[in-house]
């Protein structure tokens, strides 16, 4: 889309030069798509570019990974083979074996059915920060306790978890001129066994449910409700629930007026389908590490609505 409202393109990392009408650029498939006028009631009239930023898309240590903001999806979709290759140890990575967290990278990077196009301009921060319910790397990173790195102006930096950042939809913890600059994956995450769930109602569509679910080395389960809902949701067991207590925690967790409502997915399918996944992740996560997965309508709750379309 041309955007006929912009004045000047600013190559710049510093939220110093950050005046009111600006945006970051990263990748712009989201700014270019929908125009100046879409993020607010002023057009916009100069874009930050952090295309020259030269950060170190991805870096990797004992203590996790990080994530630059302008890694792009194509970047982070060859990570995981990154690490499992031969020379990984000799570049100072953990092997891919010791952090079972990776295997959810691709399963969310696939989750944007895009093309290819797409995977190579798109970024992590930049999904991050247009903050859709159904953002997969939202998904990726707050399912992983991934921490945002904040830069703004005055020289300030702040951090929160990812499950935080996004308070809405299409909404987020940013102040004016503040930059997400990083997002953090540590390594007691990566550690944990996962499991991921993903709904859509059309083969190609976007996202109306997905859940990530984590056990750890002593039992305790996360479990990680996004797309269904406006903002990221966290339920945290000491050991992997029953069925009466999964619904519990999701019912206490999740008011109804929190599930999204679009053409995507009815809030009740979406409530229903939530549930649904969860008990299943429970009951692939029960069984011993590399055993044959089953799906078991053993935890399906009671009362679930049949309606899968809007209008039907």
């Amino acid at each position: 889309m041309d955007m006929n409202t912009i004045e000047a393109v600013v190559r710049t990392t510093d939220p110093a030069d950050w005046r009111d009408g600006d945006a970051w650029l990263a990748g712009g498939t989201v700014l270019f798509s929908y125009g100046s006028t879409a993020f607010g009631p002023e057009p916009l009239r100069r874009l930050l570019d952090l295309g020259s930023a030269g950060w170190q898309p991805v870096t990797v240590t004992e203590d996790g990974i990080e994530l630059a903001a302008t890694c792009t999806v194509a970047e982070l979709y060859a990570l995981p083979e990154r690490l499992a290759a031969e020379d990984a140890g000799a570049a100072g990575w953990p092997a891919h074996q010791s952090w079972p967290g990776l295997d959810l990278v691709r399963p969310c990077c696939d989750s944007f059915v895009a093309s290819f196009k797409v995977w190579n301009m798109s970024t992590v921060g930049g999904n991050l920060c247009t903050s859709l319910p159904a953002g997969p790397m939202i998904s990726l990173c707050a399912g992983l306790d991934g921490t945002a790195t904040l830069l703004g102006p005055g020289g300030s930096r702040r951090e929160l978890p990812v499950a935080d950042f996004i308070t809405g939809d299409g909404q987020n913890a940013l102040a004016p001129g503040e930059l997400l600059r990083s997002i953090s994956l540590p390594a007691s995450a990566l550690s944990s066994r996962v499991a991921f769930r993903r709904l859509s109602l059309s083969n190609l569509g976007r996202s109306g449910v997905l859940l990530i679910g984590r056990l750890d080395g002593g039992g305790r389960f996360t479990l990680t409700v996004t797309a269904a809902t406006k903002r990221p949701v966290q339920l945290r067991f000491e050991e992997l629930p029953g069925a009466q207590e999964l619904a519990g925690g999701l019912g206490s967790a999740i008011p109804e007026g929190l599930y999204h409502d679009d053409i995507h997915g009815l809030p009740a399918w979406r409530r229903d389908m939530t549930h649904r996944l969860a008990g299943e992740i429970v009951a692939e996560l029960a069984l011993p590490a590399g055993a044959p997965v089953t799906v078991s309508g053993d935890f399906w709750p009671p009362q679930t609505t049949q309606q899968t379309k809007r209008g039907a």
